[in-house]
């Protein structure tokens, strides 16, 4: 009998062994890809330096007043909870490397990637981040995703009466920093591809001798590190870009690298004579192109003719911007963003009009996005979509 029950239970582990066997010729174990691109990985994680007691924006705005206020204003602060970013997040199409630019440290990230199983960009080898600060994700691109590696805050100029350990390194908060981010260009899938050329437009557009991303965007300013303390050399940290705010009601600096050159038009024009006009616009102080960054950014000019009674007579716009196809595949369509240092001239007419008094209204417009894409990312009215950033009006008379 015991004979009998030996070689079943023989038979059986033979049985699963088979089985098992089988099944791994079926189902492989998956192998880890490792992450080669800086973009796929986070900024391991960061202690906190001694002398300190939070990695926070607003402990950090304890002593540096100033440079937090101004901070808190700009897009970078909002790099994380922006809407049009968190919407794009939470598409199935959207892989996970996407937060490495809007919440660089590991300290910021829910989990920690290890590798792609399989390579694919859509099955990370994740686990839990038992480190992870909620807190600090909110912020963003906040003041240590710059200014701590290691156990020390990074500056530009050193000091030795911080409270914390400090670490002279301006190359390190150089361009190069900026560029990090802002030239991602990369195919991650065919439906999915990131497209921020900023950092290659300013190395080939005539200003890179001459000026860099600081010069711009972090203005130079003489002001004590924190109060007390002698003026000394400082950068505004506000960031001004296009302008157009993130959140309902705030303001946002603004840097416009346009300048504009309209032709004056005649007050009177006789009846049969055809009412033209001309419009330049030149990309005067931008190192990059205008518009820059998210692909999906465009500038309208829009030409405006209405009667004496407010009736719209004839509208003309133009479109300065890139034009994508992101379904089935991504496929840039066209491109007329304006290079450093050119200038376009638009130039048009409204024919011979009727007798009467007229009024042609020049404006220019900022888009963050169109209404559809907007629509397609159930974005609220909260969220601002353009912004207008210069407008002229003329009105003239037609008779006999």
């Amino acid at each position: 009998m015991n004979k009998k029950i030996g070689i079943v239970i023989a038979s059986m582990v033979f049985a699963v062994v088979i089985l098992t066997l089988f099944l791994l010729r079926q189902n492989p174990e998956p192998v880890i890809m490792p992450l080669t691109e800086s973009w796929e990985k986070a900024v391991p994680y960061q202690e906190i330096p001694e002398g300190l007691f939070s990695l926070s924006a607003e402990s950090c705005g304890a002593c540096h007043q100033q440079h937090y206020e101004e901070w808190k204003t700009s897009t970078h602060a909002h790099a994380w909870t922006d809407m049009q970013y968190q919407a794009e997040l939470k598409k199935e199409s959207s892989p996970y490397m996407c937060i490495n630019c809007h919440i660089p440290l590991e300290n910021q990230q829910e989990y920690i990637v290890d590798g792609l199983i399989d390579g694919d960009v859509y099955q990370p080898s994740r686990r839990k981040n038992e480190r992870w600060d909620m807190k600090l994700q909110q912020e963003g691109i906040t003041c240590v995703a710059c200014h701590l590696r290691g156990d020390a805050i990074v500056g530009t100029i050193g000091s030795d009466k911080a409270p914390h350990r400090t670490v002279k390194d301006p190359e390190f908060l150089s361009e190069s920093l900026c560029i990090s981010c802002h030239n991602a260009v990369a195919t991650i899938t065919p439906q999915v591809t990131c497209n921020f050329e900023t950092g290659d437009e300013w190395k080939q557009g005539g200003y890179a001798s001459e000026k860099n991303c600081i010069s711009c965007h972090m203005e130079e300013v003489q002001r004590p590190i924190f109060p007390g303390y002698d003026d000394r050399t400082s950068h505004y940290h506000s960031f001004p870009g296009s302008g157009i705010s993130k959140v309902a009601g705030e303001t946002t600096g603004m840097l416009n690298g346009l300048e504009f050159y309209p032709t004056e038009m005649k007050r009177r024009y006789a009846l049969g004579e055809s009412v033209q006009y001309s419009f330049s616009v030149k990309n005067e102080h931008a190192g990059h192109r205008i518009p820059t960054g998210d692909p999906e950014r465009f500038i309208l000019i829009s030409f405006t003719l209405v009667n004496q009674k407010g009736e719209l007579v004839k509208k003309n716009v133009e479109r300065i911007g890139e034009k994508w196809e992101w379904h089935p595949v991504a496929k840039k369509l066209g491109d007329n963003n304006l290079d450093p240092k050119e200038e376009r001239a638009y130039k048009g007419g409204f024919g011979k009009l009727k007798k009467g008094k007229y009024a042609l209204t020049i404006e220019v417009t900022k888009h963050r996005m169109d209404e559809k894409t907007a629509n397609y990312n159930k974005l609220t009215n909260a969220y601002l979509l353009f912004i207008s950033i210069y407008e002229k009006k003329y009105s003239f008379e037609v008779s006999d």
